[in-house]
């Protein structure tokens, strides 16, 4: 992410998601391909925001194949299939199998990152998603927890996730704030202003950035 100073204008990213969608990777590749091919126009901030798709997902995580079964029933193939395109143009393999956890220590993780900088935190949602949704890990799994707080040098991961009272509350707050008026994740707001739902093409985010940009400051 461009942070130098100039006469670039700010673009602030707002991003709502769950570590276990698969799109909300596909929608982060594209969105930052948009901001790789305007990064001489302008500066960007990103922030992830939590929410949970399923909160009632146990700890120890289930079967992600049979979960999908039982949530998609016969169209689980065709959803499958069509992830797995949408993540082949973005450089991935969608990791359909391994188990499927519950969010909530992800997100505290992300929490923490992102209070340690916005760089640390957007490394590791890249970390917690590619772990889950390509190598088939549960994001739910300490180790996994552990793995990605270390790619991403976060202080103090250990502590932390082991409190799971830590940042809860935050947790909480956020989900309440961003939750309620959304249908679904990914979910982008720009500027506070231009709101975008679901893994758009880059181009839909390089017209937003535009748009952004342009409004009376």
């Amino acid at each position: 992410m461009d942070t130098s100073s100039g006469m670039k204008k700010l673009i602030r990213v707002d991003v709502v998601s769950d570590t276990i969608c698969p799109w909300c990777l596909v929608g982060k590749k594209r969105l930052e391909k948009a901001m790789e091919e305007t990064r001489d126009l302008y500066n960007f901030e990103v922030k992830w925001h939590p929410y949970m798709l399923d909160p009632s997902l146990p700890k120890e995580g289930l079967d992600k194949h049979e979960y999908h079964i039982k949530k998609f029933g016969l169209r689980t193939q065709a959803l499958t299939d069509n992830i797995d395109q949408a993540f082949k143009s973005v450089g991935f393999r969608f990791g359909s199998g391994g188990k499927i956890g519950n969010t909530l220590d992800s997100h505290r993780l992300i929490e923490l990152a992102g209070r340690q900088g916005l760089n640390k935190q957007n490394a590791v949602v890249e970390s917690l998603m590619i772990e889950c949704l390509t190598q088939e890990k549960c994001v739910s799994d300490r180790e996994v927890l552990l793995s990605a707080a270390k790619s991403a040098g976060i202080e103090g991961a250990e502590e932390w996730i082991d409190n799971p009272n830590a940042g809860l509350k935050e947790i909480q707050a956020k989900m309440e704030k961003y939750g309620p008026n959304i249908s679904g994740v990914p979910h982008f707001k720009i500027n506070d202003k231009y709101e975008l739902s679901g893994a758009q093409a880059p181009q839909l985010f390089i017209q937003t950035f535009k748009r952004a940009s342009q409004d009376v400051e």
